[in-house]
Formats: C-alpha cells, structure tokens, sequence
C-alpha cells in the first residue's frame, strides 16, 4: 500500500481527529488487519512526544473465546481492564476484517455476558477519551462494495483522505437549525414518523470520531416517537445480514418489529429495556459514499441517508437510553432508493436526499466536493 498515503492519513488521525498532545496515552487497536497503518501511527505518535499503547485482535479467536465465556470471568476482566482504560486520552481503533460473519454462532447470551459486564469501558470510550475508528482496506470489504481489491483502496483514500476540516465548517448550519428544531418529521416508502428532539443537543461528526465519516446527530426525546419506519438499507448485525426492517413506536417503544430474520430481530430488541428506544437519530451527507456496501462506518455516511439507532445514546447528545447495544440502521431518501422527506419544525429541509433549506445548501455533494 502506497506509504505516503498511509502517512497522510496516519497525520490527520493524530493532529485533526484526536489533537494528540505530548505525554498523553494513546491505544491503537487493530482487528484482523491494519499493522502498517497501525506502525505508522505509533511511529508519529513518538515523534509527537506522546505514549502508543498496541492491542491486536483476531475475530477468530475471539469468537473462541466468546464462546465459553462466562459472566464471573468477564466480570472479573472487565474490573482487571476498567482501570487500564481510564487511563487513555485516545483510542484509534483500525478494523480490517477479512470475514465479519465470524462471530455470527456465539450465542447471544455471551454477547449478552461480555456486553453487560463491558458496559462501563464501553461507555468511557466513547464519551470521556478522544477516540476514532478507521476501516483498513481488505479484500472481504472490496467484495461487499462489489469493486476490485484495487479500485476499493482508491475509493478508500479518496473518503479517507477528505478534507473533514472543511466538512465540520459546513456542517454548523445545520448543527444550529437542528440546536433549534423541536419536532422532526420524517417520510418515505413504509415510513410515517414523528420525534421531538428539543433540548436534546446536537453534535458534529466530521473526522473526529470515524474515519469516513459525515453526519450531523442527536437523539430523539425519549419518549416522543410514534409511527413507523421501514429501513430499506441492508444491516449486518452480528454476522446475519437484516433487511426490510420495520419497526412501530408507540410512546418511544418498539412495540411491533419486521424483518428477513424477525425472530433475531426481536431476539436483539429484547436484549435489554434500551434496546427497544432509539439512542440516535443522525442525518449523512458524505459526498463521495453513495450505496450501502454493508459496513456501518461507510454505510452510516452515506449520502442523502439518516439513521435512527436503537439502543445507547451517545453522552454528547443524551437522551438518557441506556443498552448494552447500539445499531445503527440506515434509510437512504435518494430517488433511486424510493425518495423521502425530512421536516423540522413544518419547515421542509431535505427532499429525495438533497438539502433544499438554503442555509444547508453547502451539505449537498456538489459542493462539498468544490
């Protein structure tokens, strides 16, 4: 892989996405593949003054290990690690997975083990340390976009290596108007819904926490969701891939849920109380991710799509759900894909999945790749 490439990004990672500081500690993570983009972080990590910590993880013996965990060794685990954690500044986590159905046969009740027994690691990650995850360009995720090993990585660079500095300068507008925005509506092919998001707080998400990335998010007031979405974008959630899910929310609750494999489906919603209130609601706008390849941090990016998550809600934009899970699906408004709307406030902001409020004109792919 080209090395000034690799550079590149490895210099946006530590000085844009995470601001590395000298002395603080910093992990990087690779699962399955990614050691020359891993090496070349560690090395400007040191010359940066700051302390790379290393871990990688094979998902095939993870899923070993999965299997026979049990809730007093994880519990014990997690006690060993939570400390070890708490004393990260960062987190840069590099996933190169050769195959993501590998956990697919542990069962759920060891997701369920390690998940509840994590929970608090998890939660520290993800809002108390400056962390980023960052997909490394393999065979298997060239395969899932149907593209060439080769013309992938291009594609991977091209999201990679964006300019996210001007991305989070075009995203305050809609930022503000979301800060603002009391009630959300949204419409489309199998899709009635209708949240509040007022006092909510909205956060940005432009190369700081992903890599791709692109999107504007909050959470929906908890309890104020009513009508009915059907997901038309394909998700892979613990190696079974779910399509045409459709869910109904009285009160904030999923009280009815549809899919190809209904019966995981339900099995996931009924993981815990949270799992059956949406912890996200997010609006995407990366110009140069256009269809879904069935990885969620290209897929969550995708250009004229939002998604509305069941499970935890992010600290940033908090709206109390709590769950040992968090998954994102994703609704594409594009024409091609069925179109839709979104509404703020009566006002009409994104048509077929263009912005058409003219303070968020500057969203749209034509002028975020100017």
């Amino acid at each position: 892989m080209n090395d000034e490439r690799i550079s590149k990004i490895a210099e946006n990672l530590i000085s844009y996405s995470l601001d590395v500081q000298a002395g603080e500690h910093v992990m990087v993570m690779v699962v399955d593949q990614g050691e020359e983009l891993a090496k070349e972080l560690v090395k400007q990590l040191y010359a940066k003054g700051a302390f790379p910590h290393v871990r990688i993880q094979r998902p095939s013996l993870q899923r070993e290990w999965m299997k026979g965990l049990s809730e007093a060794q994880a519990v014990q685990l997690a006690e060993w690690e939570k400390p070890f954690w708490q004393g990260m500044h960062g987190f840069i986590g590099i996933y190169g997975l050769t195959n993501d159905s590998e956990m697919r046969d542990v069962p759920e009740e060891k997701s369920r083990i390690y998940g509840m027994a994590f929970e608090d690691i998890f939660h520290y990650v993800d809002n108390r340390s400056k962390g980023v995850r960052i997909n490394y360009p393999t065979a298997s995720l060239a395969q899932k976009a149907n593209m060439s090993t080769e013309a992938f990585t291009q594609f991977y660079f091209d999201v990679c290596a964006m300019d996210y500095r001007r991305m989070y300068e075009a995203c305050q507008p809609l930022h503000e108007l979301m800060d603002r925005t009391d009630k959300v509506r949204i419409t489309g092919p199998g899709t009635e819904l209708t949240f509040s998001i007022k006092g909510i707080g909205t956060k940005i998400a432009a190369g700081k926490g992903n890599v791709p990335d692109g999107e504007v998010y909050t959470s929906p007031v908890r309890d104020s969701i009513e009508g009915v979405i059907t997901y038309n974008t394909p998700s892979n959630y613990k190696g079974t891939t779910f399509e045409n899910v459709r869910l109904t929310f009285q009160n904030g609750k999923i009280v009815e849920a549809s899919a190809n494999h209904t019966e995981k489906l339900i099995e996931i919603l009924d993981s815990d109380e949270g799992a059956r209130y949406i912890g996200e609601f997010a609006i995407a706008f990366n110009p140069y991710i256009l269809n879904p390849m069935g990885d969620i941090l290209f897929d969550e990016k995708i250009a004229g799509s939002f998604h509305l998550t069941p499970g935890r809600a992010y600290e940033a934009a908090d709206n109390g759900n709590r769950s040992i899970i968090h998954w994102d699906l994703i609704s594409i408004q594009r024409p091609e894909y069925g179109g839709g709307e979104i509404w703020f406030d009566d006002v009409l902001i994104r048509k077929d999945g263009l912005f058409v409020h003219p303070a968020l004109l500057g969203l749209n792919p034509d002028r975020l790749k100017a």
